[in-house]
């Protein structure tokens, strides 16, 4: 906006007002914000940052899909669109993915993913709109994932923190649990997780082993309490000696 002083018949000055044209940074933040950009930027986003979730390191799909994101925070923020509530959700979100890579867990990363989700949906003026772009973004992320799998079989390594994926294969060293009453007192170490079931080792064999109560990491030395069908119940041997 210009302000320009002119000189009236009468000796008074007035003011006029005259609108400056937008710098091109403006109109690249009204280009970024337009409704048909926003869907495709959080798509090539969602895309990206889930094809970098089946990799290991950060490769170009994850600087790609970071970069999309980064853009439509640019505009909305530049636009003055995105509000207060979309700030929180957005540095709420990305502690929490931080802390997942630090500490994996699983569950946090996905409070941080939904944090996020609803930064972007609070970042428009139009949650109706916000909310079709996002719906079609998670719709081109979906077919992806599907894609990735059938063709490449991998898994996301999210989901694989909080999932058991260890193969229970005779070839794995795995063999079936039947009631050996001479299991029980012996101690064994945790091969996976125990949330709360999971592959306990006792020897060179490997057991289906259910955890008497709470969560058991990997590489503990658990205590065979009992027996139930297939399963082996366990407790980790701190927890006991607390007891």
């Amino acid at each position: 906006m210009q302000t320009e002083w002119l000189s009236g018949r009468n000796g008074m000055e007035s003011t006029v007002l005259l609108a400056a044209d937008p710098s091109f940074w403006e109109q690249f933040a009204a280009f970024l914000t337009h409704p048909i950009v926003v869907p495709i930027l959080l798509s090539v986003a969602a895309l990206g940052i889930l094809i970098e979730a089946y990799t290991p390191g950060i490769g170009f799909p994850g600087l790609l899909g970071f970069s999309a994101l980064g853009l439509f925070y640019y505009g909305h923020f530049t636009m003055g669109t995105a509000g207060v509530p979309s700030i929180i959700f957005l540095v709420i979100g990305g502690i929490l993915i931080v802390m997942e890579l630090v500490l994996p867990s699983g569950i946090v990363g996905a409070i941080g993913a939904a944090a996020i989700l609803a930064s972007v949906l609070t970042a428009g003026d139009s949650l109706l709109q916000m909310g079709i772009s996002v719906l079609i973004a998670m719709v081109i992320a979906i077919i992806g994932a599907v894609i990735i799998v059938k063709l490449f079989g991998k898994q996301l390594k999210l989901f694989s923190r909080i999932i058991l994926s260890d193969s229970t294969s005779t070839e794995g060293g795995y063999v079936s649990n039947v009631k050996r009453a001479e299991l029980i007192g012996q101690t064994a170490k945790t091969v996976t997780a125990l949330r709360p079931s999971g592959t306990v080792l006792l020897g060179d064999e490997r057991l289906d082993a259910v955890s008497d109560g709470g969560f058991i990491d990997r590489g503990r030395d658990v205590r065979i309490l009992k027996m139930e069908g297939s399963w082996i119940v366990v407790r980790e041997l701190e927890k006991e000696e607390e007891q």
